[in-house]
């Protein structure tokens, strides 16, 4: 959703919402690949029943990644696909249902957006061509090297819409992936698996949303389902607390911003294209083995707990001595539609809220000043009451000019911060004005190198006072140069007065003019004139707008809650009215039209892509974007306006691009409608859901009997077969079917010869136009345990933010002491030669605390264990600590005589020569006081410690695993047994 910041201000204001995911890895042995089991409990310690998969989060980055190659061809890119959808299910584990959802075509609401998304692509892209052209001409005349120019087609990230060849291909891997996991994964085994795919119209959230919404409006629907959501828009938040489900859990990537890219010139990191320079790239490795490779650190998911943000809603929100009942769960809808003012994908967001300036805290605050006066809530089940909305807008119109005016203010201190750090940074750059070398050169903190034997002091004294002198003698020269002005530094020009600074060495940057300046009096005419081109006395446009803009949030927040209201709608206008300007808005809007239809997916390419995306469009249809004679032309411009609207950046501005008339887009299709081929017919219907379940699942004889009697008529789910799920379920036109041969739509993979998977068409329950969905929480609902603690609410951003791994905020960590990362350092490091520690041994703190030695578990497999069982409630057995001898006994025996090991085995083998070495250093050799000494009654101090404290712990906490963590608490929330 178009809500630029807004997880940002929601993490770090409700910090304890984030839960770092726990992903347990696919092991490998002898070269197999063994694949996690996702039957066993899931490692974040919670059970989750639905995963629902918004599958345009999944398709971009597969296809065109930011942060490591892209694919070669579209196979590859399927491929990522697959991989990809394998993490989150290795994370999630869903247990009954899982959904994925492609987006189809789109309400015309979204449209406009989508169609200003493509033609900004296509513009930069082009920009991007000719920037690289002019470049590298640049730098070849200045005799810079550059590499050969890739002659390579660029993927062109429009085709991922409804209608293209490239998402019907995806429609069939999908089938394909589908029906190879159920034959293949035991984790599928009784699972449901709902495929919606961009035949079928709406958004991808939406579709499941919509999903949701129909099932628990079904009397077998069990309240305390466990949903999980994929994806990374931040509207996926206010749509899961629409759901008002009580166990609702949001998984995402997680952002790290300022990851570094490479030049879109020469490929070298650490610079971008406008200040490539032609230097030639440094050798990667002693042979230059590593040039082709790119850094890449692979990507971590968060969760997002929306029981948690609930809590902290249910204390912001809770308000005393209201003149009515306070109910929780109405005034989270009022929260989630105040939210629309601050942005959405439908609407642009009012000029006096930003949320950067604390928008949301301001409405929150607000609404709980005037809820008093409105006698009631501002919604109720996806419907407005516009009487009480127009008290919120007024108060915050009073606030416009102060508003205004502070954030000018604020824009003006932050210039004038940045351009004190650019002095500074400046000044760092350009260091001291002499700086000692050799063996006085000043050394960084922690250095392993050992500082250099002092040799022959006083020529180096001299050194030092000589270049002294010497740099004085120029600044004197300098100032007698510039008229005794001794600001001026040395210069061996004649003079430097009259030189005009260069553009980068100016302290300010051009910033883009601002017309309107709403921080000074008058910015409501400018307003209305520049953006509109109207004198702010013409009331009736003005009423326009607002009437536009009102219709716009009550189509919003029903899309949110009861579904598209309207196919045909849209917001008319570029630009949003102030808050001042909601006047007697109780009477604007009434109800949308009835019985409007999704425009079919060609049509939607029509309206939505530019001229230099036609490729994916039959040729007659492509000729009416870009032929003279075409009576939709003016659709397509080959360059329009981006208005920055007070931003700094083109992607923050404002494409004004004529809106698509869709009667006058379909008088023109109508006239190539008869040239579409047989397949592009097929392309440009559309479709429906298809159901896939396993062998073993309670529903496969049902579907099976289905095909066997060959049933011409939906039939309904029994629910009692099918996790309580209903609908309706039709034979498919392709389907895939068992013990039936499936090929292979990607030549790398092989065909499934004995497919265990079955595939029908479903259809969600259907209920009256006038149905209204309850937004309550369901009889039954068990509310989840509370997380927050008192100190929650205060910390906020003022204490270190601590990640917390999985659901137990419980869970036991290990925790490395500066030994222990200097002893992995000197280990795993190869490159770096030993520092001035690198042959002591592992000191006596190596045995306090929770880490133990590496010489009490050898091999990484006794802790993969002890995790394991921590998660089950139970501890492992206790096992003997192994040490250095017996271990490179078992790894002799069990990888033949090989040294093998990891970095836990390489650093125990290290610590151990370093103590041999160090042993015959001690004076004496073993005599009393010597190293070896030392080092023997420390280490049986340590043992007798050590059997101290198992005789004191008991038999719950006596286990050692091999590593001596202490055995975690069972979870309060979940019984495992």
């Amino acid at each position: 959703m178009g809500v630029p910041a807004f997880f940002r201000w929601l993490s770090r204001k409700y910090a304890s919402i984030i839960v770092h995911c726990v992903e347990e890895k696919g092991k490998e042995c002898n070269g197999v690949r063994i694949p996690v089991d996702t039957t066993k409990p899931n490692p974040n310690e919670v059970e989750f029943d639905n995963l629902y998969l918004d599958m345009n989060g999944i398709i971009h980055p597969c296809t065109h990644p930011e942060d490591k190659p892209a694919p070669k061809n579209e196979d590859e890119m399927m491929v990522a696909i697959f991989e990809y959808i394998d993490r989150l299910f290795n994370i999630v584990r869903p247990r009954k249902v899982l959904y994925m959802a492609i987006d189809g075509v789109a309400p015309r609401a979204k449209m406009n957006q989508q169609r200003s998304r493509r033609f900004r692509a296509s513009k930069e892209g082009v920009e991007l061509m000719e920037e690289k052209n002019r470049i590298r001409e640049e730098v070849m005349q200045r005799g810079g090297y550059l590499p050969p120019e890739e002659i390579k087609e660029r993927f062109d990230s429009n085709c991922i819409t409804p209608g293209t060849e490239f998402m019907d291909n995806l429609a069939h891997c999908l089938r394909y992936y589908v029906a190879d996991r159920f034959s293949n994964d035991p984790g599928w085994r009784n699972l449901t698996v709902i495929l919606s795919d961009a035949s079928v119209p709406g958004e991808g959230e939406h579709k499941i949303m919509d999903y949701i919404r129909r099932q628990r409006a079904q009397p077998n629907h069990d309240p305390n389902t466990h949903h999980c959501l994929c994806g990374a828009d931040a509207d996926l938040i206010m749509l899961g607390l629409a759901t008002h489900e009580p166990n609702f859990t949001i998984i995402r990537e997680e952002f790290k911003p300022n990851k570094p890219r490479p030049c879109a010139l020469c490929g070298q990191m650490g610079h971008e294209i406008k200040d490539c320079q032609g230097t030639p790239r440094e050798k990667q490795g002693q042979h230059d083995e590593f040039a082709d490779s790119m850094p890449v650190s692979e990507q971590e998911f968060i969760f997002i707990r929306l029981c948690v943000l609930r809590e902290y809603l249910a204390r912001e929100l809770t308000m005393a001595s209201l003149p009515f009942p306070f109910d929780f769960e109405r005034s989270v809808d009022d929260w989630v539609f105040m939210c629309f003012f601050v942005g959405n994908d439908f609407l642009p967001h009012l000029p006096s809220l930003e949320i950067r300036e604390g928008a949301i805290d301001r409405l929150v605050n607000i609404y709980k000043d005037v809820v008093h006066k409105t006698g009631g809530y501002l919604t109720e089940n996806g419907y407005v009451n516009l009487e009480r909305v127009e008290l919120i807008m007024q108060a915050v119109g009073v606030a416009e000019d102060n508003i205004f005016k502070k954030r000018k203010e604020d824009d003006e201190g932050f210039k004038r911060r940045m351009k004190e750090k650019r002095k500074r940074m400046k000044a760092e750059k350009q260091g001291p004005a002499y700086l000692t070398t050799g063996q006085f050169a000043p050394q960084a903190l922690g250095r392993r190198d050992r500082p250099e034997a002092v040799q022959n002091a006083r020529h180096q004294a001299y050194d030092m006072r000589m270049q002294s002198n010497k740099d004085a003698a120029q600044s004197l020269k300098a100032m007698m140069r510039n008229g005794g002005n001794s600001s001026a530094g040395p210069s061996d020009s004649t003079d430097g007065r009259g030189v005009k600074r260069k553009a980068e060495d100016s302290d300010s940057e051009p910033e883009p003019e601002d017309n309107v300046r709403l921080w000074e009096e008058g910015w409501k005419q400018r307003y209305y004139k520049t953006k509109f081109d109207v004198d702010v006395s013409d009331e009736d446009f003005r009423r326009k707008v607002v009437r536009s803009y009102v219709e716009g949030l009550c189509w919003v927040l029903r899309y949110y809650y009861q579904g598209c209201a309207s196919w045909k709608w849209y917001f008319p206008f570029h630009y949003a009215p102030f808050a001042s300007d909601f006047k007697d808005i109780k009477g604007m809007f009434t109800d949308f039209e009835k019985g409007t239809k999704p425009f079919k997916p060609l049509e939607q390419l029509m309206g939505v892509f530019p001229a230099a995306s036609g490729n994916f469009l039959p040729p007659t249809w492509r000729n009416l974007m870009s032929s003279p004679d075409s009576s939709i032309i003016d659709f397509y411009p080959d360059d329009f306006a981006i208005d920055l609207n007070g931003k700094k950046y083109a992607w923050q501005g404002v494409a004004l691009l004529p809106f698509v008339d869709e009667r006058r887009l379909w008088a023109a299709l109508a006239d190539v409608y008869p040239d579409l081929t047989s397949e592009e017919v097929k392309r440009n219907s559309l479709g429906s859901d298809v159901l896939f379940i396993g062998k073993s699942h309670p529903l496969f004889d049902f579907v099976h009997e289905l095909y066997r009697t060959e049933a011409q008529e939906g039939t309904e789910i029994p629910a009692e077969l099918c996790h309580g799920i209903q609908g309706t379920l039709n034979l498919d036109d392709d389907p895939i079917l068992p013990d039936k041969t499936v090929t292979s739509p990607i030549p790398m993979l092989r065909d499934i010869a004995q497919n265990n998977a079955i595939g029908v068409k479903f259809k969600d329950p259907q209920y009256a136009d006038d149905f209204v969905f309850k937004a309550v929480l369901l009889s039954g609902a068990k509310m989840p345990n509370k997380v927050l603690k008192p100190g929650d609410w205060e910390r906020g951003n003022r204490e270190p933010w601590r990640p917390q791994l999985g659901f137990n905020p419980n869970r036991q960590q290990a925790h490395l002491g500066q030994s222990g990362f200097r002893a992995l350092g000197h280990s795993l490091n190869r490159n770096q030669h030993g520092g001035q520690y690198s042959n002591a041994p592992p000191p006596n703190s190596y045995q306090q605390g929770n880490y133990r030695s590496p010489h009490s578990g050898g091999h990484h497999q006794p802790f993969q264990h002890s995790r394991q069982n921590s998660l089950l409630g139970a501890p492992p057995s206790y096992q003997q600590p192994q040490y250095p001898r017996q271990q490179q006994q078992q790894q002799q025996q069990q990888y033949g005589g090989g040294g093998g090991g990891h970095g836990w085995d390489r650093a125990t083998q290290s610590q151990q020569s370093a103590y041999q070495q160090n042993a015959t250093r001690g004076r004496g050799g073993a005599g009393p006081g010597s190293y070896q000494q030392r080092y023997d009654q420390r280490r049986d101090d340590w043992h007798d410690r050590r059997d101290d404290r198992r005789d004191n712990r008991g038999q719950q906490q006596g286990y050692s695993s091999g590593r001596g963590y202490p055995a975690p608490p069972p979870s309060r929330r979940y019984n495992w047994n």
